[in-house]
């Protein structure tokens, strides 16, 4: 499955993910930290989409309500 997110409250303004079978195969944010986001990208890869909810839902990023690791979980949730 493909999925295209638009992240609200980031600095990245898109996050394309591809799953199979519940499995995370490739992340791509557009915008945003570029070394944190191909870490994040690369950590997950091969790991549930249910796991990667759980963890990342709810990381801040400084004093903002989210984080782009946080619309990832969100996108993964709008998704399931």
């Amino acid at each position: 499955m493909h999925i295209e997110y638009n992240p609200k409250g980031t600095c990245s303004s898109k996050i394309e993910i591809d799953t199979d079978d519940g499995i995370i195969q490739k992340v791509k944010f557009t915008g945003g930290c570029p070394g944190n986001l191909l870490a994040i990208s690369e950590l997950i890869k091969g790991k549930t989409v249910t796991e990667t909810i759980e963890r990342l839902e709810g990381i801040k990023c400084g004093n903002k309500k989210t984080s782009c690791a946080d619309q990832l979980a969100q996108a993964l949730k709008a998704a399931v």
